[in-house]
C-alpha cells in the first residue's frame, strides 16, 4: 500500500532519502501534485513511466531549486533569462536546450536535445529539492491520461499500490498545471497554457508567442497529447443547457449545475477547483459531464486546453 505522509520536516526527509534510492515520491506543488524521481537516474525515471502508464515518448519537466543549479544540465537563453527573473518561483516551465555533458537521463527528455525546467514556488517542494539535493523529474502524479491530482487523495486514488509515499501538503493553490514556453530556438513557443498566462509572458518578452499543436507522434513538451487529462465520463463543452443523464459543470451564474468552477466567473478560482471538480463530478456522472462556456482568455485559454483534451476521442474508441 502506499503510505501518505504529512509535509513536514519527517515526511520530507523520508520522501528525500526515498528520492536518493531511486524510489518514487508524490509531492505538492502549487501547480498540481508531482510525482518525482531523480531526473538523473534512467532506472528511477523509467518507475515514473511504469507508475503512470506513461508513453514513453511524452517527456517530463525537470525541477530544480533555484537558477543556478540550471547550468548543470541547460543553457539558459536571453529570452528564458528574462522570464526566469519574472515568473520564478512559479508556475512557469521553460523548454531549454541540454548541455552536451548533462546528467539528465534520456528519458526525461524523450530522447530530444532540449529539456523542461521549472523552479516551484510551493515551500515544500522547495525544501523537498533542497533536502534530497538531486533535480526531480515530475509530471503530475496520476495514472497517464487521467484527470491530474489537486489533493493528496486524487494521487492515492489513482495511484494506490504503485508508488510507496505521497506527501500531502492539502490542496493546490493554482490547481492547474505550468504553463512551458520553448525558448530553446529564436522564437518563443507556447507548447502548453497553464498557470502563468501567455499575455503575462508576452508582456515581458515584448513579442507574440508562437503557437505550437498538439502532438501525438513527437511532443516537445508534456501536456501535448490531444486526448490528456481525462476522466471516465464523456465529456460535451460549451453546454448553454444540461440533457438527459448529464451532469453539469458551470461558470458563473448557472442555475442548473450540480457542480460550479466559479459562481462569480472568476477564471483563477475555475483553474484552482478544475480537477477537484472533475474528479468528483466523475464519481457521480452517469457516463456524461457537460461543461459550460468559459471566456477563452488568461487562465480560460489554459483551463479550455485542459477540456479540449479532457473531451478527446479516447486512443482506442
Amino acid at each position: 500500500m502506499t503510505e501518505i505522509h504529512k509535509l513536514d520536516d519527517k515526511g520530507i526527509a523520508k520522501a528525500a532519502k526515498l528520492l536518493r534510492k531511486g524510489e518514487t515520491v508524490s509531492f505538492p506543488t502549487e501547480t498540481v501534485y508531482g510525482l518525482g524521481a531523480d531526473a538523473t537516474s534512467d532506472t528511477a525515471v523509467a518507475k515514473i513511466y511504469t507508475a503512470k502508464g506513461r508513453p514513453s515518448f511524452n517527456p517530463l519537466i525537470v525541477h530544480v531549486p533555484n537558477i543556478k543549479s540550471i547550468e548543470r544540465y541547460a543553457t539558459l537563453s536571453p529570452m528564458g533569462q528574462k522570464l526566469a527573473d519574472a515568473f520564478w518561483p512559479g508556475a512557469l516551465t521553460l523548454v531549454l536546450k541540454l548541455k552536451s555533458n548533462s546528467k539528465i537521463s534520456k528519458l526525461v527528455s524523450a530522447g530530444l536535445d532540449t529539456v523542461a525546467i521549472r523552479m516551484p514556488a510551493h515551500g515544500g517542494a522547495r525544501d523537498l529539492l533542497r533536502v534530497s539535493d538531486l533535480p526531480i523529474a515530475a509530471p503530475s502524479a496520476n495514472a497517464s491520461g487521467k484527470l491530474s491530482p489537486s489533493e493528496a487523495s486524487h494521487v492515492k486514488q489513482s495511484l494506490d499500490g504503485r508508488i510507496p509515499l505521497i506527501l500531502d501538503g492539502g490542496s493546490c493553490a493554482v490547481g492547474l498545471e505550468s504553463t512551458i514556453v520553448d525558448v530553446s530556438g529564436d522564437q518563443p513557443t507556447l507548447l502548453r497554457p497553464g498557470g502563468v498566462a501567455a499575455e503575462s509572458i508576452e508582456a515581458i518578452l515584448g513579442c507574440k508567442l508562437l503557437r505550437s499543436d498538439s502532438d501525438d507522434t513527437a511532443p516537445k513538451s508534456p501536456g501535448m497529447l490531444s486526448s490528456h487529462y481525462a476522466p471516465v465520463s464523456k465529456i460535451r463543452l460549451n453546454a448553454e443547457d444540461v440533457e438527459d443523464n448529464e451532469t453539469l459543470i458551470g461558470f458563473g451564474n448557472v442555475l442548473d449545475a450540480k457542480f460550479n468552477l466559479s459562481e462569480s466567473g472568476d477564471t483563477t478560482e475555475a483553474a484552482a477547483n478544475l480537477f477537484r471538480i472533475l474528479h468528483e463530478a466523475d464519481k457521480v456522472a452517469s457516463g456524461k459531464i457537460a461543461i459550460s462556456p468559459i471566456p477563452n482568455d488568461g487562465l480560460g485559454l489554459a483551463i479550455n486546453d485542459r477540456l479540449k483534451r479532457a473531451a478527446a476521442p479516447r486512443p482506442n474508441e
